[in-house]
């Protein structure tokens, strides 16, 4: 799996990194990031949550 997030269309509103945050933390303007572009197999359902979380669907998951 591989996760990306959209720097446009996120608000930084933290739910993301609050929910799998070993993938995903904020950047210096506030923004989600993801720490890897590959999910390992154990974040892949905290991956999934936190994209269904997202306000904005700034969280691209592609399997």
């Amino acid at each position: 799996m591989k996760v990306k997030v959209n720097q446009d269309a996120c608000i930084g509103c933290g739910a993301c990194a609050s929910i799998a945050s070993e993938v995903f933390e904020l950047n210096e303007e506030g923004l989600s990031v993801a720490k890897e572009e590959t999910v390992k197999e154990e974040n892949q359902e905290n991956v999934k949550e936190a994209a269904d979380s997202c306000p904005t669907s700034a969280i691209e998951v592609e399997e």
